[in-house]
């Protein structure tokens, strides 16, 4: 299931338009389909999230017990490669 988010992600950071762009995972989960319900993949999505965050990206919200995360993730300099592939 972590592949389903990994490729949304990489998708939103190649489509950046600006400087940077926010993640929130409810609404990245909500996306694609399955959130809110008794069988989300919440945990998955921020490990997805999670996985893509670089040392400049930021934080902004996580929630202390649980799951639940935005992420602001800057335009880089790594991310320019990766847009260009």
């Amino acid at each position: 299931m972590i592949e389903i988010f990994e490729q949304y992600i990489e998708n939103q950071i190649g489509n950046m338009q600006g400087d940077y762009v926010e993640l929130i995972s409810g609404d990245t989960h909500r996306e694609l389909g399955g959130y809110p319900s008794n069988r989300h993949y919440i945990p998955s999505c921020c490990c997805g999230m999670r996985k893509y965050k670089l040392n400049d990206d930021m934080i902004i919200y996580e929630l202390s017990k649980g799951n639940g995360v935005l992420i602001k993730t800057f335009l880089t300099k790594l991310w320019k490669n990766f847009i260009l592939i």
